[in-house]
């Protein structure tokens, strides 16, 4: 992993505090200026200087330590009990309100990315030019979407995180955190991890879709690489990827998922134990049955699908336990989401990814490339990581919030990336795809949309899977249709490229977690939300109550 060096001057009232070696992002790149006019003949026509195509603006990422708090409300003297209880790291620690060089995300980062935060974070942050604050807003503190912990990207540079949250334009922050008692344990010895320190990250701009592609600046190494892993989809440096209106061919899906020889194939797992507590060894099931979102207290706020009544369940995070005997506890799906009936029986079979394409990959949705929503190439390691085949999709909400507009969609997934990448140690962010609340589908981890690119999206199965992070937080506000369509749109096509059903199952090898044991053959639904794979809220109570519904669609889009 490359080094980042972040160095900046942050003012906090009267004090000028100077933040801490992080690492070094990019250059700052001065902004592009227009061509010089040549020089006029006499009477002859006046010449325009050709149209300079906007300089991207780089982001930045500004760290501050997080200092211990007096009190809970982070004002009172220290009494020594409470010194020492700090020094210890059970006491609060925060950052007092001060203002900042702008930025829109904030994350809460630690030293061993295999502690965890047990707590409560909080900030409240003040909008460049207001005079107000914002109310507190909680910090996701448990964030398990992350690269494997045995695999190519664990290496000393790998950081405990939390999710990062989308404040907008702020130039102004203060920061709290409380230490919780871990289960079974006395509140006094609560803990918080070593080296917390919060991640101000300013996802900079992109730059302007150039008017035509005589002005479009030429590509450096990295981003040749990244946009020619996308042919013959897209021409080279494309911000986007058509929609297409039928099937692929066989030929056409042989050539698009074919990786390059030579390329980097991953086939490691994650070490047993590292991250999971109380994980199950042999063969489970995980059918993750959803709940009906519209029977939920509230309807939640835009988006909400009336129509989904047919989701509705036994339990939002149920599933049956593993099977320590060693063989697979058959499961019948129709009987535990109410989604399929008896005509879909042989959608529970295990999905044979590994034959010739059946042809039933779904019409490809549009697609904004990186190139499209302005990934930095030179910030993520080098080359791409593969696994196999794509055998199954995670759902994800990126718990960064809501607040967000369409339009700043792009600003959001520059801002993740950066974080996974520069705040957390990874090699790039770590899903496959993003689709923000309007539907729009954006290219996540590099390798190529149409390949079995790895991720780093959920611990223990980011072999053979794929992951797909719907932008906001969805524990309580239902989806957008939008979104929930695009997620179906996006497994009917990537699933069918490897023949895998979007209403069956398939079995999964656990790379070790907090509910499977490192090499624990797992069945999964092909469509399976995080918490299936691993314990978490992950992907929002709302969202998960909508797979249901994004399977049947997929299907219906694959001709099943």
């Amino acid at each position: 992993m490359r080094g980042f060096l972040v160095t900046s001057a942050v003012t906090a009232c009267a004090a000028t505090l100077t933040l801490p070696v992080l690492g070094a992002p990019g250059a700052v790149s001065a902004p592009a200026r227009p061509a010089a006019a040549p020089p006029k003949a006499p009477g002859a026509a006046p010449v325009r200087a050709p149209a300079a195509v906007p300089a991207k603006i780089p982001g930045a990422t500004y760290s501050l330590p997080l200092v211990p708090l007096p009190t809970a409300e982070g004002g009172g003297a220290a009494t020594p009990g409470r010194a020492q209880a700090e020094s210890a790291g059970t006491g609060i620690r925060g950052l007092r309100p001060q203002r900042v060089k702008p930025f829109s995300m904030v994350g809460i980062v630690w030293d061993d990315a295999g502690a965890e935060l047990r707590g409560r974070a909080q900030v409240r942050t003040r909008a460049v030019g207001a005079r107000t604050w914002s109310g507190w807003q909680d910090v996701q503190v448990q964030d398990h979407d992350r690269p494997d912990v045995d695999g190519s990207e664990a290496r000393s540079g790998l950081r405990g995180a939390t999710a990062p949250l989308w404040v907008g334009a702020s130039d102004a922050i203060e920061v709290r955190v409380r230490p919780g008692a871990a289960a079974g344990r006395p509140a006094g010895s609560a803990t918080l991890p070593r080296g917390l320190r919060a991640e101000l990250v300013d996802p900079g701009s992109a730059p302007a879709r150039p008017r035509s592609r005589a002005a479009a600046p030429a590509p450096d190494d990295e981003e040749r690489a990244t946009s020619a892993v996308n042919a013959p989809l897209a021409p080279l440096g494309a911000h986007e990827i058509p929609a297409a209106t039928h099937r692929p061919t066989a030929e056409e899906v042989a050539t698009l998922t074919a990786v390059a020889p030579g390329a980097s194939v991953s086939t490691s797992t994650t070490r047993d134990g590292r991250d999971g507590t109380g994980g199950t060894g042999g063969t489970g099931d995980r059918f993750g049955a959803e709940e009906d979102a519209s029977a939920a207290e509230g309807q939640g706020s835009e988006g909400t699908d009336p129509g989904d009544a047919s989701d509705a369940s036994t339990g939002a995070s149920a599933g049956t336990s593993a099977d320590t005997s060693g063989e697979s506890g058959e499961t019948s799906e129709a009987g535990v989401n109410g989604e399929n009936g008896p005509a879909d029986a042989a959608a529970d079979d295990d999905t044979d990814t590994g034959a010739v394409y059946a042809g039933h990959a779904g019409p490809r949705p549009r697609i904004v490339t990186r190139a499209g929503w302005g990934a930095d190439e030179s910030m993520r390691e080098r080359g791409f990581v593969y696994t196999k085949k794509v055998k199954a999709a995670f759902v994800h909400h990126t718990a960064s919030g809501n607040g967000y507009t369409c339009a700043q969609s792009p600003s959001v997934i520059r801002g993740i990336y950066r974080y996974h990448v520069v705040s957390s140690g990874w090699r790039d962010i770590g899903y496959n795809f993003l689709i923000d609340k309007c539907g729009t589908v954006y290219e996540g981890r590099a390798g190529g949309v149409a390949k079995p690119v790895k991720g780093a999206h959920t611990l223990g199965f980011n072999t053979n899977s794929m992951g797909i992070a719907v932008l906001g937080t969805y524990g309580t506000t239902s989806p957008a249709k939008a979104a929930v369509n695009a997620v179906a749109a996006l497994t009917a096509w990537k699933l069918g490229l490897y023949n895998a059903n979007p209403r069956g199952t398939t079995t999964l090898v656990s790379g070790g977690g907090n509910l499977f044991k490192k090499g624990a053959k797992v069945k999964l639904k092909v469509i399976s939300g995080h918490r299936d794979g691993y314990s978490t809220e992950c992907p929002g109570d709302r969202l998960y109550a909508k797979l249901g519904t994004a399977r049947s669609t997929a299907a219906r889009l694959q001709g099943r």
